[in-house]
């Protein structure tokens, strides 16, 4: 009967995150270029939209504990994550929807993104501390573990790149629902954020996770003691470190800097975005299904070392490329490849800090006797956050530096004009390819150095601070695992 639940797991846990990564991707990645090219913003517009970004994820990452704080005294028939899982995605869509789906400009639209942006903190958050910290109570085995892990992350990579794929292709260029981006990028979120929830519904229905901390009363966890789980964990605050400099470096291509150097140089065609993310993306799915019999073969930190000079061999391709090369269709295709190996180590590095946060737990319970599950596994969200909050500033810092704002507001002008039937479609592009080439080749450079060599470093620097500073390797955490077994009187 076990093994038949573990099979139901391993199916419906992973489809659950479908929906809610394409949710994520749309607001994540794509808020601030929606912004971009269908507001007409001023550099004070543009610094308090980024300073709301900022101020909300560093909230949201602050919340993070709490909620997992939350989640760990909730009980109901349902069980701690379920009804969390429920509300949150509920939330979130309705959220996302209004987010898209409104015409204010200026500084009226301002505030109303303040508001929407803080609402999607809190919503999000309930639905993704519960997800991922269901994951300690599907198994405690290295193993399963593993299959868990990397199945729910192929899966979040299949609804994270579905989105990347059809977002940039139904709203830019000749491509975009409804003749202009503003009146696509609404549509395109009505329909994400249906599908969010219907997803969900795989995990509410089909997933049974241990519930044993039912028998025992809900713990009351104050602030204090969440922050003394964190500080207590050594090898919890050495992930947390490493993991929140690769995901800055891994995030700054698809955080909005990425798609503004593929429209300025190569033209304005989501169709071309598209591709560049598909293309990128592709060669991780080899890693989605074949990491776990991988991390059998060869030990994390070896795996490490072979991802860094892959993913350094990407950065060189596309820097260089981008430097010597004519903005040409070949030049276009040399940096895709370049990106998608860029990615491939990115990945990896992405899998291996999941399950390196995730092990702390038995750390956790080896050293104080508590395995808080809840607290330490919404610190993988809190640090995703925080990070997004990093690029969110460098990504508008980098616009502000380049000077980008002065051809996206006139891209955006030409769109509102195209939403109103003021400009025809065909005009509209016109007027566009004309705005573009205004666009002078420093600009670009900037650009270009700004996704290349800054998640290159970054990426090297969590690759170091890896080998050197988490402990817990395959070898160590089978033994801690052998010595809480024993304590208890099990047999392992």
């Amino acid at each position: 009967m076990e093994d038949l639940q573990k099979k139901k797991n391993l199916i419906f846990y992973p489809l659950g995150t479908v929906g809610r990564d394409m949710v994520y991707n749309l607001f994540t990645n794509y808020i601030l270029t929606f912004i971009l090219f269908t507001r007409n913003l001023t550099n004070a517009q543009l610094g308090a939209i980024t300073a709301i970004m900022v101020g909300a994820r560093v909230f949201d990452a602050l919340n993070d504990p709490i909620m997992g704080n939350i989640i760990e005294r909730t009980r109901t028939r349902w069980g701690k994550f379920k009804p969390w899982l429920l509300i949150g995605i509920i939330s979130t869509s309705f959220v996302v929807y209004a987010a898209f789906n409104t015409k204010l400009q200026g500084w009226a639209f301002v505030w109303f993104f303040g508001f929407i942006y803080f609402m999607y903190s809190i919503t999000y958050t309930m639905n993704d501390i519960s997800y991922w910290g269901m994951v300690a109570a599907l198994s405690s085995d290295a193993n399963s573990r593993n299959q868990f892990t990397s199945r729910a992350t192929l899966f979040a990579g299949i609804g994270g790149t579905t989105a990347s794929i059809l977002i940039p292709l139904l709203t830019t260029g000749k491509g975009a629902i409804g003749g202009n981006t503003a009146t696509a990028y609404g549509i395109v979120a009505l329909a994400i954020c249906i599908l969010s929830p219907a997803f969900s519904c795989f995990v509410q229905l089909g997933v049974k996770e241990n519930r044993n901390y039912m028998a025992e009363p809900a713990m009351k966890i104050s602030v204090k003691q969440i922050i003394r789980t964190i500080i207590d964990n050594d090898q919890l605050l050495w992930i947390a470190l490493i993991f929140l400099i690769q995901q800055v470096g891994n995030g700054i291509v698809l955080g909005g800097i990425g798609s503004t150097y593929i429209y300025f140089e190569f033209g304005y065609k989501g169709g071309l975005y598209s591709l560049f993310t598909t293309v990128g993306m592709s060669a991780t799915a080899f890693l989605m299904i074949g990491y776990p019999a991988i991390s059998r073969k060869i030990k994390r930190k070896k795996l490490m070392t072979y991802m860094m000079a892959i993913s350094g061999t990407g950065y060189a391709i596309m820097l260089v490329s981008g430097l010597i090369m004519a903005p040409t269709m070949v030049k276009f295709y040399v940096i895709t490849i370049g990106y998608m190996l860029s990615n491939f180590g990115q990945y990896c590095y992405y899998l291996v800090m999941m399950i390196s946060i995730i092990n702390t737990v038995e750390y956790n319970e080896y050293k104080h006797g508590v395995r808080s599950e809840a607290i330490i596994t919404s610190l993988r969200p809190f640090l995703t956050k925080l990070g997004s909050a990093i690029i969110v500033a460098f990504t508008s810092a980098t616009y502000l530096l380049f000077g980008v704002t002065r051809f996206t507001n006139q891209i955006s002008d030409l769109e509102n004009q195209a939403a109103r039937n003021v400009l025809s479609e065909t005009d509209k592009l016109a007027s566009i390819t004309t705005v573009l080439k205004g666009v002078d080749g420093s600009q670009t450079i900037g650009l270009l150095l700004a996704f290349t060599l800054i998640p290159c470093i970054l990426m090297f620097i969590s690759y170091i601070l890896y080998k050197r500073k988490y402990k817990l390797d395959e070898d160590e955490y089978e033994r801690i695992c052998n010595e809480i077994s024993k304590a208890k009187g099990q047999i392992r």
